[in-house]
């Protein structure tokens, strides 16, 4: 489930960023990109709806990955699955300005002092404060990751080299603590993420765990628990 739920993710978040938004949206030219989101209005709305969809299927997979982590260190699977909802919160809150634009194109009487350019500028602003929440969110994916990561390595029921993977990806998003380095760094940083991503992905639906060393840890853990 951690592994079906992380590709939905991703390939929720591919449809709507990269066949809708990307396409529809040019910073550079605030009427081309009103016009679109008004031309494509459905196919707008839905990618609103995909991106919905893409955090839902993310906050899955926080669960079931703090599930899977849980035995090596309950606190830090705790705190990685906290810093992980944290940046989908914040990354859900900035899709409301993704979508926002629809609302000032189709309803230019609530603005009525703004001419039609003006209310173009709006829009673009609107689609920027998205992006920014997106990056925020991203920061937080960042430190999410690495501790993620760390819990792998340590691990005895997976492979250590996809937990080294999990924390190369994850400090490659904290580039986005400054968002100015975050963009620039964003195609490597990604592709790196994403090649981390398809690893783990691919080694939990094949694979997937020692199923024996699992358990050997968890009832370690339980003791532990006990103990204290």
């Amino acid at each position: 489930m951690a592994a079906v739920l992380s590709l939905l993710t991703i390939l929720t978040g591919i449809f709507a960023e990269v066949l809708v938004s990307e396409r529809l949206i040019a910073f550079g030219d605030a009427a081309q990109t009103s016009t679109n989101i008004l031309t494509h209005k459905n196919l707008f709305q839905f990618s609103f709806t995909v991106y919905l969809i893409e955090m839902a299927c993310q906050i899955g997979s926080v669960v079931f990955f703090y599930l899977l982590l849980r035995p090596v260190s309950r606190s830090v699977a705790l705190l990685s699955a906290f810093l992980e909802l944290t940046g989908c919160v914040i990354k859900t809150f900035a899709r409301v300005f993704y979508i926002a634009p629809l609302f000032v194109l189709e309803r230019p009487q609530v603005l009525r002092g703004f001419s039609a350019e003006q209310l173009q500028s709006v829009v673009l602003i609107l689609l920027r404060v998205n992006v920014q929440g997106a990056a925020v969110a991203l920061a937080f994916f960042g430190f999410s990751t690495v501790l993620q990561g760390y819990l792998i390595f340590r691990s005895t029921f997976l492979p250590r080299w996809l937990g080294v993977l999990a924390m190369i990806s994850g400090l490659g998003w904290l580039t986005f603590l400054y968002p100015p380095l975050g963009s620039q760094a964003f195609l490597i940083v990604g592709l790196f993420a994403l090649l981390s991503a398809a690893a783990m992905i691919v080694w939990l639906l094949v694979l997937g765990v020692n199923e024996e060393r699992w358990k050997a840890q968890a009832g370690a853990a339980a003791l532990s628990s006990m103990g204290q």
